[in-house]
């Protein structure tokens, strides 16, 4: 992830945030910044993004970022999939898509969703309806 942070990310960031009625604090808008600012979809974890926002020379704590990307999240501007038990990622291109998930070194990328095909679900248990469908598919290096 690019951590130099101009004129034009930060504008960028701040579009973004206006677009969900976010108050653009300096956490926000330096973290939007480093997401959105170079127009590129990213996935990234509460680690990566903090890594990169001290690169930049941010101060900001990671329970800063853990609560700005989840404050993201409710506002529509992030998807979070969940691999692996506890582990998140943050995924800044909102549509339904599926990702592949390289085993060896845990990086998440999207996948064609084009190539793709559902035929069917099976029927979700009584009393409960389906709220999504996450698809990841785990790559091995030959």
């Amino acid at each position: 992830m690019d951590t130099h942070i101009d004129d034009t990310r930060l504008t960028r960031g701040r579009d973004w945030l206006a677009a969900a009625n976010l108050r653009p604090t300096r956490q926000r808008l330096s973290l939007a910044a480093l997401l959105v600012g170079d127009g590129e979809d990213r996935h990234v974890t509460a680690e990566t993004l903090y890594s990169a926002s001290r690169a930049a020379g941010e101060r900001v704590s990671l329970a800063t970022v853990y609560n700005t990307l989840k404050a993201f999240c409710d506002a529509g501007l992030l998807q979070e999939i969940r691999v692996e038990g506890q582990k998140s990622y943050f995924d800044t291109r909102t549509d339904d898509h599926p990702h592949f998930l390289w085993e060896d070194d845990g990086a998440l990328i999207d996948a064609p969703a084009d190539q793709l095909k559902i035929e069917s679900l099976p029927d979700a248990p009584e009393g409960a309806e389906i709220a999504s469908v996450d698809v990841i598919i785990r790559l091995r290096r030959r």
